[in-house]
């Protein structure tokens, strides 16, 4: 019988995602291994295998995140997600300021045509 996968992920790093989340309820975390959020298929947060979390923004607020906390577009399996941004563990880390983006991301993706 195969060994079900482990996720890698640092604890503290899964103990901040999950904080975060609990800040808006009605979003549901799936994915044992690699925690994500989705709306009608198009998934808008994804935490990969080293703790760092990408998250879906709009373009205008894409742009001002990413001037604002001098960060990168996200980068996952070796692909730029153009629509993501990388949270930087500062912000990770301080649930308070991160969890209105969670709600602008979240807003936005229930704008996309479901997939």
């Amino acid at each position: 019988m195969a060994k079900a996968k482990e996720s890698k992920i640092p604890p503290d790093k899964l103990a901040l995602y999950e904080k975060l989340l609990a800040t808006c309820p009605e979003i549901e975390r799936k994915g044992a291994v690699h925690p994500y959020t989705s709306f009608n298929g198009n998934m808008f947060t994804y935490l990969d295998q080293t703790g760092t979390l990408g998250m879906r923004l709009p373009k205008d607020d894409l742009e001002a995140f990413l001037k604002k906390y001098k960060t990168i577009l996200f980068e996952s399996y070796g692909a730029v997600k153009k629509d993501y941004v990388t949270v930087p563990d500062t912000l990770l880390s301080n649930t308070k300021e991160l969890k209105k983006y969670l709600a602008i991301s979240y807003e936005y993706v229930k704008t996309l045509k479901p997939k």
